[in-house]
């Protein structure tokens, strides 16, 4: 991203970076966010606040979303790119952070109500949902069709 200094501005934290400056990142829009190639050079924690604030301003955008009561279509196709992003971050906790995955998941279903959400409208392809609570998921989407 280049601001209109012309000046690049990483949204990750350096080596050395000091306490009070973590994450003191520039706001920029989600057409603005950092594609593919940058997230293999962030860190883990670096890309799970940046995406979480991507998302949280998509979301807040009334460019996006000028109505509460409906989306535009091109709304709903940037809502896949979002999910599978917030994806991401469930499935690195689960693959390298299990244990505390399970506890929280266990009390909470966050990732279970999410991976619901984005099956109910069809916002992800069932080939990207790699987190093994996808059957117990499916089962509970397709008896809300029934109902």
């Amino acid at each position: 991203m280049v601001m209109a200094e012309g000046t690049a501005v990483l949204r990750h934290n350096r080596p050395g970076t000091k306490a009070q400056d973590l994450y003191n990142w520039p706001d920029e829009s989600f057409d603005e966010m950092d594609g593919t190639l940058a997230v293999q050079q962030c860190p883990a924690i670096d890309y799970t606040r940046h995406t979480l604030d991507g998302a949280a301003c998509f979301l807040n955008s009334s460019k996006y979303f000028p109505s509460r009561v409906s989306i535009k279509e091109s709304s709903v196709a940037k809502l896949g790119s979002v999910c599978r992003r917030i994806y991401r971050i469930f499935s690195h906790a689960y693959f390298y952070h299990w244990q505390i995955f399970d506890d929280y998941e266990n009390e909470i279903f966050l990732c279970h109500q999410f991976t619901k959400f984005v099956m109910k409208y069809n916002l992800m392809s069932k080939d990207n949902l790699i987190i093994p609570i996808l059957e117990e998921v499916q089962n509970s989407v397709s008896g809300e069709s029934e109902a």
